[in-house]
């Protein structure tokens, strides 16, 4: 399996005035990040990997021409590890629309080939009420754009917006597989602090989502990119410092299904779901299962603190057995119903 590194590079937001309400609208004080600066966070990455490793730098922006500037181009130095071979790609995750014509050109000029664009609804009154500055045929728009260009395209979409309901979640999922990205990255909305979201959740007219919530619509929406074999690159916010834990003094959250390791949850949800599916599905009593799978995939089967293993021992009594084989391809795997009720009283 190839080996691949991201090196992200995050850029201030200098010139849109506007933002959606679950991002930070407080007044701050930033610099633009320098050149040189970049330079020494992508040197100090590439001293840490081999030469069998594939780099590739994402450049997180609202305004790609932010990134062009006469004295400070940072496409310009991208495109020189590129043609250097020290990194692989680049990718710019950014706004639809910052996206048009004349940045096409620029992205061209310096050898970018993926954009990752924020989604967070198809449905057009909820990207209204998130305070979204396009509607969803605007994205549809771009898209294609992207696509008669020969970029690779990817989207990362909301669950839990005000007032947008499972159908609406779903309904997004449907549109954005029509739209055939190359990746997905798929985030619930947390409140975080400094926020529009914060200010309608103190006056009570916005309720998140809980922890099971999320999980639930979240399987329902990743089922789906699955079934189409779309590249599912992120389901929740990573572990980051300044969001571990509520009672942590210093967390940007304020409420909403936060949890460090979101997508082990669901996808060790899934897995359980599945072993119960096939056990259902047989007209016996089923006292053990044995699960082979890749060993990639082994601790989503087990569950997090083996959770799977406690909930199927719990509810139904059965014993789960996990084998792994590297031949099952990642994601697949093999169920067999190793001991039934009538074998357990047999042998006692």
């Amino acid at each position: 399996m190839d080996k691949t590194c991201i090196i992200p590079i995050f850029m201030p937001n200098l010139k849109l005035k506007e933002n959606y309400i679950f991002c930070d609208t407080k007044e701050k004080e930033v610099k633009k990040i320098k050149k040189s600066e970049i330079k020494k966070i992508i040197e100090n990455e590439l001293s840490k990997v081999d030469n069998e490793t594939n780099v590739e730098v994402v450049i997180f922006t609202r305004n790609i021409e932010d990134l062009i500037s006469d004295k400070e181009n940072v496409l310009e130095l991208i495109s020189e590890y590129i043609k250097e071979n020290k990194i692989t790609s680049a990718k710019i995750s950014t706004r639809p629309e910052s996206i048009n014509k004349n940045t096409i050109k620029i992205l061209k000029k310096y050898k970018v080939r993926s954009i990752e664009i924020l989604v967070p609804s198809s449905n057009d009154y909820i990207l209204k009420k998130s305070n979204a500055q396009i509607m969803f045929s605007d994205i549809k728009k771009t898209s294609k754009l992207l696509r008669w260009n020969g970029f690779k395209v990817g989207y990362q979409m909301m669950v839990g917006l005000p007032e947008s309901t499972r159908l609406d979640e779903i309904n997004t999922a449907k549109a954005l597989i029509k739209l055939k990205p190359n990746t997905i990255k798929i985030f619930p909305v947390l409140v975080l602090k400094g926020t529009t979201l914060e200010k309608e959740y103190n006056n009570e007219k916005y309720v998140p989502l809980n922890l099971v919530q999320a999980v639930e619509i979240c399987k329902e929406i990743v089922r789906m990119f699955w079934n189409k074999k779309i590249e599912i690159l992120q389901i929740g916010i990573e572990d980051k410092e300044e969001l571990n834990e509520f009672t942590n003094s210093k967390t940007e959250i304020v409420d909403g299904p936060y949890y460090p390791s979101f997508k082990q949850l669901v996808e060790s949800n899934m897995w359980y779901d599945a072993i119960v599916n096939k056990i259902k599905r047989l007209n016996v009593k089923v006292k053990e299962v044995e699960v082979t799978v890749n060993p990639i995939d082994s601790d989503n089967v087990i569950g997090l603190k083996k959770e799977n293993v406690y909930k199927l021992k719990d509810m139904y009594d059965v014993d789960l057995i996990l084998k792994q084989d590297e031949k099952v391809k990642k994601g697949k795997s093999k169920i067999e119903i190793t001991k039934t009720y009538n074998d357990f009283l047999e042998e006692n």
